[in-house]
This record gives C-alpha cells, sequence and structure tokens, in this order.
C-alpha cells in the first residue's frame, strides 16, 4: 500500500490553507444556503440514475443531492464508469475520466453490504501532488447517511497513482484509498474531512464501485 509519506515524497507536502481555506469554507456554506430549496428537488431524471445503478436507490440520491455544491444542480448524472459494465481497472478508469472537466462521485458498495463513497471537486486521474478543492467529502449512505467536510486543516483532497488512488488524508492515514485492481480498499480518520472509518472495518473488499459525472 503507498503510504502518505510515500505520496508527498512525490512532490507534496504539508502546506496549511490558512485564510484561503476559511474563506472558501464561508463561500461554501453560503452558496449550499442559497441553494437549499433547489436541492430540495429531486435531481434530474432520478428514475434513470436508479435504474442504470446497481448500487444507488432513490434515497440515496435525494440525501447526496442535499449536499452536493450549487454548480451539479441541474446538470444530469451520467453513469462514466462500473465495474459490472467496464471491468475492475484504476488505469481504465484513468481513460474513461480522461476527457472530463465535470466533478466526480464515487460510489463504492464492500463485501458486507455497506455504501460510501467521496465527491471529488474535479475527476480523478494520475497526479503527482494532491489536488482539488474544498469542495471534496466523503459520505457513507448506508447503513446510515452521514457528509465529512473539509476541516481547512490541510489541502490533500484527491491523490491518482498509477497503483491506488487516495482522498484525504493526514498523518500517514487515507480517508479512502483503493487499490489499482479497484477490489481491496481502507477507509481511515483523516484530517482533512475528520471522519470516522467509512467502512465497518479499516480493510475493506469493493463489490462494486461507480463514478458518477454531471453533465
Amino acid at each position: 500500500m503507498r503510504t502518505e509519506a510515500g505520496f508527498r515524497a512525490s512532490g507534496c507536502s504539508h502546506t496549511p490553507v490558512y485564510l484561503w481555506g476559511f474563506l472558501q469554507m464561508v463561500l461554501m456554506e453560503e452558496s449550499r444556503d442559497k441553494t437549499t430549496l433547489i436541492t430540495d428537488r429531486d435531481p434530474e431524471g432520478l428514475s434513470n440514475i436508479v435504474e442504470s445503478s446497481h448500487i444507488l436507490e432513490a434515497s440515496h440520491v435525494r440525501d447526496l443531492c442535499k449536499e452536493l455544491p450549487p454548480r451539479t444542480v441541474g446538470y444530469t448524472w451520467q453513469l462514466a464508469y462500473s465495474t459490472s459494465r467496464h471491468g475492475a481497472s484504476l488505469k481504465s478508469l484513468y481513460r474513461k475520466l480522461g476527457a472530463t472537466d465535470s466533478p466526480v462521485l464515487i460510489v463504492i458498495k464492500d463485501a458486507l453490504d455497506e455504501v460510501f463513497g467521496a465527491f471529488l471537486s474535479h475527476a480523478l486521474r494520475p497526479s503527482e501532488t494532491f489536488y482539488g478543492t474544498g469542495e471534496t467529502f466523503l459520505f457513507m449512505l448506508h447503513p446510515r447517511f452521514k457528509c465529512f467536510r473539509w476541516t481547512g486543516e490541510n489541502s490533500f483532497f484527491i491523490k491518482g497513482d498509477l497503483d491506488c488512488f487516495a482522498i484525504g488524508g493526514g498523518s500517514g492515514h487515507f480517508g479512502l484509498w483503493v487499490d489499482e485492481n479497484l477490489y481491496l480498499g481502507r477507509s481511515s480518520p483523516c484530517y482533512t474531512f475528520n471522519n470516522c472509518c467509512l467502512s465497518e472495518t479499516d480493510d475493506f473488499r469493493v463489490m462494486e464501485l461507480e463514478v458518477w459525472t454531471f453533465s
């Protein structure tokens, strides 16, 4: 497993976000307040989303829509990648997302039928350092719904490598980590989101993984 230290050695260092981070969080909170009435509606094509997904139920989509940033409102959810349709390969996932400039939603169902994932401000791609913005967050969908938003503690949002990807970090722990075969994963509390373990156990096996874009 690639450690956070290994990621940092490839070019990423712990950089405080200070005032920039505070202002960004304030702006995001104001934007969410302004769009509360809009996001309370069912998303565009709810029935198509549920029909296309092997994971999401209507209640999951409604819960997530209340947490998504305003720039996704009114856009159609597109299933860009699914392990059941496209196979289990991180390289294939990168290729599928190569041309998109949309934020993405990663949804995972594990061997214990728990459902969780991450909303990414930018598409997942190979990267030398962590990238992304404070729009990024982690979430749990089943058996209970809970979101974990950016704390402002660090800017370890998204990191793609050829043998794994990671969301969130701090002190050697990743909020969400998945291997190159999209089969083995790990979730740990991290400073970026102050999250709990998203799965029942730290290590989990991926039964299904879906990536959604907004267009």
